[in-house]
């Protein structure tokens, strides 16, 4: 693999460390404040947990920041990271514990600016509702947990040795179930920015096991977590230990574990499948804010006190720093990517032809997109999303729905179903019905990916979308990932 490549990656990693040195205190920050535990253990057990959270489950959170722009050029992806790492490097030096979610989102938006890409706003919506239901929610678990451990103390009655003893296990051990849910919900936000350009390839480590492109790329990004837990956390966690309020112990293990419960709500695939398979509304997988997350909680606890131990002098400036975040790392992204290009001469992103010939036409018009909007437009072609939408929206305003519809059936992206793909790369992620649809492919060539997911259904029902009631949505999305998978595996140039 090209030395290039590494160094690209290299601004993922340096996010990785910057989330560490400043999310580390979210999960041990409290303990360590408190001084029951000490930082080279907290350190040591949140970085081995931290990495199994990303490599086990960080796959979830990761696809909602796809949606809200797909980075096709791994110099974008490389630009993208190091806006948001730059960001929030400096928000820690400063003592701030500031949202990495912010500032990756800040990000891809800066990224969708530059090169005229439409911002899914279905996804900016659900993700700018998860910042006001973070810290909510994480209030609302503390104090009925708060309340519950008073009791069972003021029963137990335990010796002040004994208790002491007890509540050092307990914030360990919230502490690493704290960390995995970090690594599971946040690796999105390291490594999010480079899963649609990976330059990894999946490969079997048994007939059952296979260890996929996407997770390499978050066990690399875990283990720059776990340095930046090693080598810049002390600082942070102090922060959130000692200076927005002071805490006793058991206070401390409440907010860890209200912070963690959240964390892992919006990152557990496996709960938004129980929850779809019986009908109930799924829990959004996005990657939300840890910081507002332990935030959240210390002010639940601090009004059920009645808000008088709340220092909110540092809340005012940590609420400023998430205001400011977003805006920042958009704008440093922004002009970092001219500089990329320009000065570099570096491609920070592909480019893209959206063409409205005849057949997206019909595919518009099956899909509900209004006749008056693409009718004039037929045979033209647009250099990007943005520019397609705007002659399009010039002659009929469209709701989102039909403006993500439009971009998807316009987009166009030949590719090639090639023998040596189909032999040379491992497609063990597919089922074997899957698999064979795939083969009867071989050699066929096509304009759009639509194509290509078409001719499978046509083939298998393993590649047919499912009606969307909520017992097939997780079908249907992990149907969504391997046609991406196969358009970025059998994509052709001309």
């Amino acid at each position: 693999m090209d030395l290039t490549i590494f160094i690209l990656l290299g601004s993922g990693l340096f996010l990785g460390w910057s989330l560490g040195a400043n999310d580390a205190a979210n999960v041990f920050g409290t303990a360590v404040g408190t001084r029951m535990v000490r930082f080279g253990t907290a350190a040591a057990v949140c970085s081995i947990f931290v990495i199994l959270g990303a490599v086990v489950s960080g796959a979830g959170a990761s696809h909602t920041l796809g949606k809200l722009g797909s980075i096709d050029a791994i110099a974008g992806s490389f630009m993208a990271a190091l806006a948001a790492a730059v960001t929030v490097y400096g928000m820690t030096r400063s003592g701030l514990p500031v949202s990495t979610s912010q500032a990756v989102v800040g990000a891809i938006i800066g990224w969708n600016l530059f090169s005229d890409a439409v911002t899914d706003t279905q996804a900016l919506v659900k993700i700018l509702l998860t910042w006001v239901a973070c810290p909510v929610l994480a209030g609302l678990i503390a104090v009925p947990i708060f309340k519950l451990v008073e009791w069972v103390l003021g029963k137990a009655r335990l010796h002040l040795l004994r208790l002491d003893a007890y509540t050092r296990l307990a914030l360990i051990g919230a502490g690493a179930f704290g960390a995995y849910s970090l690594g599971a919900n946040n690796i999105a936000n390291v490594m999010g920015v480079f899963v649609p350009v990976s330059p990894f390839t999946d490969f079997a480590l048994t007939e059952r096991l296979t260890i996929t492109s996407v997770q390499q790329l978050f066990l690399l990004g875990g283990v720059a977590i776990a340095v930046g837990v090693f080598t810049y956390s002390k600082r942070v966690m102090l922060t959130v230990g000692n200076d927005l309020m002071p805490m006793s112990p058991v206070t401390a293990w409440v907010v860890v574990v209200a912070h963690s419960i959240v964390l892992f709500l919006f990152a557990s695939q496996g709960l938004e499948h129980f929850l779809t398979q019986t009908g109930l509304p799924a829990i959004p997988l996005v990657p939300v804010s840890s910081s507002q997350a332990v935030i959240g909680a210390l002010i639940g606890l601090g009004l059920l006190r009645g808000g008088r131990n709340v220092r909110w002098g540092v809340l005012v400036q940590v609420g400023a720093g998430w205001v400011i975040t977003p805006f920042c790392s958009a704008a440093l992204c922004f002009v970092g990517l001219y500089f990329l290009q320009n000065v570099f001469d570096q491609q920070v992103h592909k480019p893209v032809r959206y063409e409205l010939t005849p057949r997206v036409a019909v595919r518009l018009g099956e899909h509900g997109v209004p006749r008056p909007a693409y009718a004039e437009l037929i045979g033209r072609s647009y250099e990007s999303s943005g520019a397609l939408l705007a002659a399009m929206t010039e002659r009929q305003p469209l709701t989102g729905e039909q403006s993500r519809t439009a971009v998807r059936y316009a987009k166009k992206q030949p590719l090639e179903v090639s023998e040596s793909k189909l032999t040379g790369y491992d497609f063990g992620r597919l089922s074997e019905a899957q698999r064979g649809a795939l083969r009867q492919l071989a050699g066929q060539r096509y304009r759009y990916t639509w194509e290509l997911a078409e001719a499978l259904a046509a083939l298998s029902p393993q590649w047919r979308p499912r009606p969307d009631i909520p017992s097939n949505r997780q079908f249907n999305k992990r149907l969504e990932v391997d046609l991406a998978y196969l358009a970025r595996t059998f994509e052709r140039r001309e």
